[in-house]
């Protein structure tokens, strides 16, 4: 399994990017798919999941209303579309990707498969 990540860049607070996740051998509509994030000096933490149980898109609450989680099951491609981008937004983005869909969505530890981290960096 492949998880290839992109879309990472610089941009200032108040502007948008959309990062991207090219799987391979992993078809993104079954399991749970999700993203993640680690700041310089802290622990990797959840951003977003959804799951194929019930098909819910959960988000964290230092992005909910601001980012978008979605796929393209044709393109095999998980998007995080994010807005209203904040300093502390500032980290590097990983996406993930797990066999088992009942795989708790907030654990990074539980995820399988991992994308290789895409930089996101928010300032003036």
């Amino acid at each position: 399994v492949q998880l290839q990540a992109s879309g990472g860049g610089l941009v200032q607070p108040g502007g948008s990017l959309r990062l991207s996740c090219a799987a391979s051998r992993f078809t993104l509509d079954h399991g749970v798919i999700g993203w993640f994030r680690q700041a310089p000096g802290k622990e990797r933490e959840w951003v977003s999941c959804q799951s194929t149980n019930d098909g819910l898109t959960l988000y964290s609450d230092s992005v909910k209303g601001r980012f978008t989680l979605s796929r393209d099951n044709d393109k095999n491609t998980l998007y995080l579309q994010m807005n209203d981008l904040k300093p502390e937004d500032t980290a590097v983005y990983y996406c993930a990707a797990d066999d088992d869909p009942d795989t708790p969505c907030f654990s990074w530890s539980s995820f399988d498969y991992w994308g290789q981290g895409t930089l996101v960096t928010v300032s003036s």
